[in-house]
């Protein structure tokens, strides 16, 4: 049993650290709009689903506070100013400052994450999670959730 919790923590952990070199790509970060089952929604750059989550405040990361939540769900960070793909309202883009994490980009005030179990672009599986005590919604091009 010892070894089957283990492993399980190794891979978390292996997960984790791909998760943040794949987030920490030295490019500023792009928006794109792609439609998908649940309609068009906000995507990064490869086509991976953006998510906002229900326990964030304006402007404000609360995952960053809650242990663990960034390794599942990672920050989208830019290394500059974030650019607006086709469709999508570049009045909308901000960027915060987060500790320990840099410059996360925001969509109509909503911090804006990437979920390291989203198996390809386009994947719409993971809107609706509930994890952290919190929903991860998808995006619309006027910033508003998609459930």
């Amino acid at each position: 049993m010892k070894r089957i919790v283990m492993l399980a923590v190794v891979s978390v952990a292996t997960i984790a650290l791909t998760a943040g070199l794949a987030t920490a790509s030295g490019r500023e970060a792009r928006l794109q709009l792609r439609n998908t089952s649940k309609g068009k929604i906000l995507v990064d750059r490869a086509g991976f689903t953006l998510y906002m989550f229900t326990r964030d405040q304006r402007n404000k990361d609360a995952c960053v506070k809650l242990g663990g939540c960034t390794a599942i769900w990672p920050p989208l960070t830019t290394s500059g100013k974030p650019l607006a793909g086709p469709g999508v309202k570049s009045s909308l883009i901000g960027t915060i400052k987060v500790p320990h994490v840099g410059t996360q980009v925001t969509y109509a005030g909503h911090p804006l994450y990437t979920y390291i179990g989203d198996p390809g672009p386009g994947s719409t599986s993971y809107i609706g999670a509930l994890q952290f005590h919190g929903f991860w919604y998808a995006l619309t091009a006027a910033g508003h959730a998609v459930k």
